[in-house]
Parts: C-alpha cells; structure tokens; sequence
C-alpha cells in the first residue's frame, strides 16, 4: 500500500505546532515504510500556507519553509506522484458526484491516489462524499481523526 498525504496531513506531519502534528506523526510511524506520497499540489499548498504569517504567527523566510518541506520529502520512502491527466478522469473516479468548487483539489488527489494505487490520506471527513461506495472509500481514502 502506498498513501498520498492531502496538503494538512502534510502540512501537520511537518508543523509541530499544528493541531494534528501528534496524530499525523503516530500515523506516520506506523504507514511510511508503506511509501508515501506528495502532489506538486501538496508541495505547493504547503508552501503556500506555512509560510503566511498568520499561520505561524510570524514571518517565516521561503527557504526555511523550503528546507522544511525538503527535509520532509527527502524520507527514503516518498515519492512525488505525477497529475498528468485531465478532468474527465477526476469526474470518473468521484463517483459520488461533484458539487461544488471547494472540492476539485480533493477530487484530483483522488483520482491521483486511484491512478497510482495509492490511498489518499486526509483528516477532512467532506472528502468521503465524493466516492459513492463504502468500498470505494476503504479502497481509495484514509480519514484520521
């Protein structure tokens, strides 16, 4: 089995302070040897709110939260997986249905985690909706609480 993490299980598996960062590292011990992946999206998503100042509370420099993501996808058990495919096949992995715009990244991390055998790892519970079937979701998601 390997696990695509969504941007806030990146995002608590490398932010100490983050609610979840206790959970996520548990998870982590126990699933990484597994493999374990990142999107471009992730990556991106990290970056992008790390690095705001009213995440931390204070300015953080962009190579700090680079080294920071660096220092977490350098694990010998990460591997970056590829979007390379268009929107028709995230409406045909979302077989619950799409509908509305807050849910398109969380889409495409789904059929990115079906297109490389893959488990998308999240702590949003919104995401079981866009896959109609329990096996579907035992298939494909991995909600943590």
């Amino acid at each position: 089995m390997s696990w695509l993490l969504d941007a806030n299980a990146l995002i608590a598996l490398g932010w100490t302070a983050h609610e979840h960062h206790a959970a996520m590292r548990a998870w982590f011990r126990r699933h990484a040897h597994e493999g374990w992946a990142t999107t471009a999206v992730t990556q991106a998503a990290f970056v992008r709110i790390v690095s705001q100042p009213a995440f931390a509370g204070r300015v953080i420099a962009m190579t700090q939260v680079a080294e920071l993501l660096l220092r977490n996808t350098a694990h010998p058990h990460h591997r970056l997986l590829a979007m390379d495919f268009g929107f028709e096949q995230v409406l045909g992995c979302c077989s619950g249905g799409l509908f509305g715009h807050r849910q398109i990244t969380d889409a495409y991390l789904l059929a990115t985690a079906a297109r490389h055998g893959a488990k998308l790892v999240t702590f949003d519970n919104g995401i079981a909706s866009l896959l109609a079937t329990d096996t579907e979701r035992e298939r494909l998601l991995s909600v943590l609480h």
